[in-house]
Parts: structure tokens; C-alpha cells; sequence
């Protein structure tokens, strides 16, 4: 499971970004290990390329938007990984910001469904770690109500 995604986050981010995404993550969750940042790192790259070849909204675990945060915040560096990995900017819509979004929101078991499904589809493999909620039959798509747009 870990090969292909480190082998893809290898080239699709940096060692260098990747250890600065940790890090920024370990400053809200200095109990997590680098070693469990760096899978996290991964299942956002997973995350973030799904997003890029479904036409669907997609939403990330809570974990996952995490990471998703960290990398957003680094404008340059998560511009340029969009730019270069998915040919446009991957937008990070809030659950609040609907208004901006006219597809119904994805709160539910089928949101997540899709998600896993676009993850593998793509070609990565999904850490239950970082997607605990995989078990559940009512599951949210992300703790603030978060997801792409493909737009």
C-alpha cells in the first residue's frame, strides 16, 4: 500500500514540502509521528489527485483535510502542485460556502463512497487510518462540512 504512494508523493511533492506539510500539521497534533504525517501527506496527495479526474465533488476525511489546510495555507508551493498535477487550482469549499456551489452538499455515506472510490480509481491506495469513518454507515464527509470543486 505504501509503496505507490510514497513512490507518487516522491514525485508529486517534494521531501522537502512534504516534511514542511508535517511539521505544519504537528504544530495542532504534536502527538502524531512524522512517520504517521508522512502517510497523511500521502492520503492527501491520493485525495487531491482523485479530485482532479472526478467530475463529482469529492470530500476528505477529517485527517486527510488536515493536511489539505496545511497545504493550502502554502500558497505557492499548493498553487504550483495544482498548476502542474491537475491543470487547474483544486478548490477547498467550505460547507458554508454552498451558495457558491449549486450541487447539493455530500454529508453522507454516499459522499464518502465516491471519495474512496475516485482514491482508487485514481490509482492510490486508502490508509484506514486517515479514513476511520470507513466503517460507519453515517459518516460526514469532514469535520467543517469540506470538499472539492471541480470546477
Amino acid at each position: 500500500m505504501t509503496r505507490l504512494l510514497d513512490k507518487t508523493r516522491r514525485t508529486a511533492i517534494s521531501d522537502e514540502l512534504a516534511a514542511l506539510l508535517v511539521k505544519d500539521v504537528r504544530k495542532k497534533f504534536p502527538e502524531w509521528s512524522d512517520e504517521f504525517g508522512r502517510r497523511g501527506v500521502d492520503q492527501m496527495v491520493g485525495f487531491l489527485a482523485a479530485c482532479a479526474l472526478s467530475p463529482e465533488p469529492l470530500g476528505p476525511s477529517m485527517l486527510v483535510d488536515e493536511f489539505w489546510h496545511a497545504f493550502i495555507a502554502r500558497t505557492v508551493d499548493y498553487t504550483a502542485f495544482c498548476g502542474q498535477f491537475a491543470g487547474r487550482y483544486i478548490h477547498h469549499i467550505p460547507e458554508d460556502e454552498r451558495e457558491h456551489d449549486p450541487r447539493p452538499p455530500g454529508k453522507d455515506a454516499t459522499m464518502r463512497a465516491r471519495t474512496i472510490g475516485a482514491i482508487t480509481a485514481a490509482g492510490y491506495d486508502v490508509d484506514p487510518a486517515f479514513w476511520p469513518e470507513l466503517g460507519a454507515a453515517d459518516c460526514t464527509q469532514c469535520h467543517a462540512g469540506c470538499h472539492d470543486s471541480p470546477k
